[in-house]
């Protein structure tokens, strides 16, 4: 008896010091919890209960010169099902009007959706998708369809939003509006305005700190560490979309008549250097154009026959010789080093003066000129080039520009034939906006000026930045060859390679260029054609300059000229915007609008005329109407979005004297 008292006595301290130790051991690890790892597991419990979460800044928008709308972005919708959310009897109750409205909405049959949310009721899919790419206006709707309208958790609607950026006019000018991505990679890219200008447009996120509650959500916690967005700045461009219109379709329209591979055409302003339009179009497989690479910006080729300008200028203002100055064309073919310089019109045009060879393109009178004059100093030639800026990029603020080529005497890509290559616009490259700017330098002046794609960045009303005319050449050659040289290029038209556009109603001047490219490669079997031509217009007083650039045209067309496939594109657009330009009425009517804005504001100055104390309805009016009405009453506007006011943050009837911002939502 008395051993078995003893076993039991052992027993119970063992368990007595079982229960010690393990008492210690979680003393220990709560010691070492609280003291020694707290601040880790106190951190890691306020990352999953507190977090902090991006408030995204709203992007601004891209402009047209006269005030159209390029670039917005825009809410975008995505609608999927919990099929499990439901009770059955809210599901049997509501499911057929519900197939009925989707129906009406997304344009499938009742039935077929009808069937398709009992077949995700039956296999409790939880994350059934409805509908993508809905707008604001239709999720809204949505959300008012028999069982949705019961809400999140009763109806089982799921919505997913992004925000997506849209251009309101289209296809047109696509590539130079641009974008912004995130490719795969995760890093970030893009072209055009969106891209060069996106510190401007995509402003500063702001943060703000959440704190998880009941079924999880996530309730704000107002701290000093929260930092408002700062909205994006408005981008107003140089595209006036009446031009960009005609020269988009004018483009096409050639396009499409010679199944040409691509082209481009670019209207500027004389003056100011701003791009009125620029069209960038290119053949898809299915045979119809769309806008791809911008090839007025970053395509670099061989110019062909409107590089003669330089020719003509250089020869000019070096007193080398006049225009006057007589050329035997040599029944149209001159040997160079073993090379054959021929004319496009077999036989020549005998002897001509230099200004006939150049409203002829003649190949073999330019060259003659060039060669014998700067045979001897080809840096000399070659000087009044580079002085002309045509050696370098523009700088233009795109990534992706062309780079030009200009062989240099002394280097290893000059030759013999080099400086007669170059008098017709071989063995030379550069960009079509280099060329525009050049002629545009004729235009005005002898003033070469940078071609200016963004006049202003806008907060509202407010200017943040200008961008002035910025001068590349204060002057490539004196007044007297700039008369001389307009009015060869007028004559070109008037009686010369263009002489088909010519027109008694309004006057042009210009170059016609057709350059053969490829035709060293593969025996010259895979030679083709640029086609182009580039000038300004009235003569007398330029207001605009323009180049139109076809590549590729189909030769069994019979036609490939410059004269012929790029020409129309230019004497369409100076045709419709000096005969065809919008009447004054247009004008007289925008003062309807004004009479009716201060309508509007007078009308919301007598409310608060009537109780100058409390703070008026602000919702239906315009939002640039809205913010003149709270500035003028020392009130510091935030708005979100554009149009007119949806929603104010603070409620009609606040004393006004309480007031220091308010933030309007715009519709």
């Amino acid at each position: 008896m008395a051993i078995e008292d003893k076993q039991i006595s052992y027993r119970i301290y063992l368990v007595a010091v079982s229960f010690l130790l393990i008492a210690c051991a979680l003393t220990f690890k709560l010691f070492q919890i609280q003291w020694v790892e707290g601040d880790y597991y106190r951190k890691l419990a306020k990352e999953r209960t507190v977090k902090n979460f991006v408030i995204p800044a709203n992007k601004g928008n891209i402009y047209s010169a006269d005030g159209s709308l390029l670039a917005t972005s825009i809410p975008n919708y995505t609608i999927r099902f919990d099929a499990v959310a439901p009770k059955d009897e809210d599901f049997n109750a509501n499911v057929k009007e519900l197939s009925d409205s989707l129906s009406i909405m997304l344009g499938k049959p009742s039935a077929y959706y009808h069937s398709e949310l009992r077949k995700a009721k039956a296999d409790k899919n939880r994350y059934f998708l409805l509908a993508r790419g809905l707008s604001y206006t239709q999720y809204l709707q949505m959300r008012s369809f028999p069982l949705f309208n019961l809400g999140t958790y009763k109806g089982g609607m799921i919505t997913e939003q992004k925000t997506v950026r849209e251009h309101p006019i289209g296809k047109i000018a696509e590539r130079t509006i641009g974008y912004e991505r995130v490719t795969p990679s995760g890093s970030s890219d893009g072209k055009g305005i969106e891209w060069s200008f996106r510190k401007y447009l995509n402003g500063k996120d702001g943060k703000i700190l959440k704190q998880k509650i009941a079924k999880g959500q996530w309730k704000p916690i107002r701290d000093v560490n929260e930092i408002d967005p700062q909205d994006g700045f408005d981008v107003i461009s140089t595209i006036d979309v009446y031009i960009q219109d005609i020269a988009h379709h004018a483009l096409l329209k050639q396009l499409e008549l010679y199944e040409a591979d691509h082209g481009c055409v670019v209207v500027m302003e004389t003056k100011t250097g701003n791009v009125k339009a620029i069209a960038n179009l290119g053949r898809a497989n299915d045979g119809s154009y769309y806008e791809t690479v911008n090839y007025a910006v970053a395509e670099s080729h061989e110019p062909g026959s409107t590089f003669k300008l330089v020719d003509l200028i250089a020869l000019l203002d070096d007193n080398k010789v006049d225009t006057n100055q007589v050329y035997d064309t040599n029944g149209g073919k001159i040997k160079y080093f073993g090379k054959i310089v021929r004319d496009s019109h077999d036989g020549g045009y005998g002897k001509i003066s230099l200004a006939r060879g150049f409203e002829l393109s003649s190949n073999t009178v330019m060259v003659q000129a060039v060669y014998d004059n700067y045979k001897d100093n080809p840096k000399e030639f070659v000087n009044r080039i580079d002085a002309m800026g045509l050696n370098k990029p523009i700088g233009l603020p795109f990534e992706g520009e062309g780079k030009p080529f200009i062989p240099q005497p002394g280097s290893k890509d000059w030759s013999g034939i080099a400086l007669p290559w170059m008098a017709y616009g071989y063995g030379v490259s550069v960009t079509p906006l280099q060329t525009l700017a050049l002629y545009n330098a004729v235009a005005n002046n002898g003033v070469m000026i940078k071609p200016k794609f963004v006049s202003e960045i806008k907060e509202w009303n407010k200017v943040i930045k200008k961008y002035n005319t910025e001068i590349i050449n204060p002057k490539i050659c004196s007044e007297q060859t700039v008369k001389k040289v307009k009015a060869v290029l007028e004559n070109v038209v008037k009686r010369g390679t263009a002489s088909k556009l010519y027109s008694k109603d309004f006057s042009m001047a210009g170059k016609t260029g057709t350059a053969a490219a490829n035709y060293g490669k593969d025996g010259g079997s895979g030679k083709y054609y640029i086609s182009s031509f580039v000038g300004f217009f009235p003569v007398e007083n330029p207001k605009y300059s323009c180049i139109v650039v076809v590549h590729k045209p189909n030769t069994s067309k019979n036609n490939y000229y410059g004269a012929d496939v790029a020409g129309p594109v230019f004497k369409r657009i100076a045709q419709k915007i000096f005969t065809d330009a919008p009447s004054t009425n247009e004008i007289q009517n925008l003062n309807i609008k004004v009479q009716k804005v201060e309508v509007a504001y007078q009308e919301y100055s007598d409310k608060v005329q009537a109780d100058k104390k409390t703070l008026p309805n602000l919702r239906g009016m315009a939002g640039m109407d809205a913010v003149a009405f709270l500035e003028n009453l020392k009130i510091k506007v935030k708005i979100i979005g554009i149009g007119k006011v949806r929603k104010q943050s603070i409620l009609p009837g606040e004393l006004l004297e309480n007031i220091k911002t308010i933030t309007l939502e715009l519709s």
